[in-house]
């Protein structure tokens, strides 16, 4: 059974009944296999999900070659950019992330152009790992987000912003003051903390 078919049935399982049922067995079932077929190619769970990252990963499909000439804050913007898009895309995959670094050819492969940009640019060698560490937990972070935003038991954003309008002036002030326009959409929230975080990079680009 070819592999690409065996971890794109294992990203549509995570994707629609989420990561905690992505199992040898359940997967051998939606494949109409048995395990031992899937044990030919993943010693465990854990290779399996490594297999699932990595095509995340994989979709991030960015030149070296073009990253070094975009300069290292556009490369790190649209990085960023692409990779929020890919986890927002499966509902799922970002907590898969979570559980282990990064280590398949794709991801190493991103992790590899980024750097060699960030080293280029003259960031030191820790500073550079740092940064790209940093920008990956970032997204991360905000992906996560986007997948539980508005999941069950959660308020809408409609929702939120009638109880910032109706809050008590007297008790929330500084809320009334901004509840024209709250709650950030978190799309928006995402681009405006990433150009926080590469000025701070960028100044501490300078000092170096």
């Amino acid at each position: 059974m070819p592999l690409e078919r065996i971890v794109a049935t294992a990203l549509r399982i995570v994707d629609e009944e989420g990561p905690d049922a992505l199992s040898m067995r359940t997967l051998a079932q939606r494949l109409g296999s048995g395990t031992a077929t899937l044990y030919r190619h993943f010693d465990n769970r854990a290779a399996l999900v490594a297999h699932v990252v990595d095509r995340m990963f994989g979709v991030v499909e960015l030149n070296g070659d073009e990253l070094l000439a975009m300069g290292w804050e556009r490369a790190l913007r649209t990085v960023a950019q692409a990779m929020f898009d890919a986890l927002a895309r499966h509902r799922n995959a970002a907590r898969l992330v979570v559980e282990q670094i990064p280590l398949g050819p794709n991801a190493m492969a991103l992790r590899e152009r980024c750097l060699a940009v960030l080293l280029d640019s003259g960031f030191p060698p820790r500073a550079a790992a740092y940064a790209y560490a940093t920008v990956g937990r970032y997204v991360l972070g905000f992906a996560v987000q986007v997948n539980g935003h508005g999941g069950a038991g959660q308020p809408d954003d409609t929702q939120s912003a009638a109880v910032f309008q109706s809050v008590d002036p007297d008790l929330f002030p500084a809320t009334v003051a901004v509840a024209g326009v709250m709650p950030v959409p978190i799309e928006e929230e995402f681009s405006f903390g990433l150009e926080l975080l590469l000025g701070g990079l960028a100044r501490l680009r300078d000092e170096v």
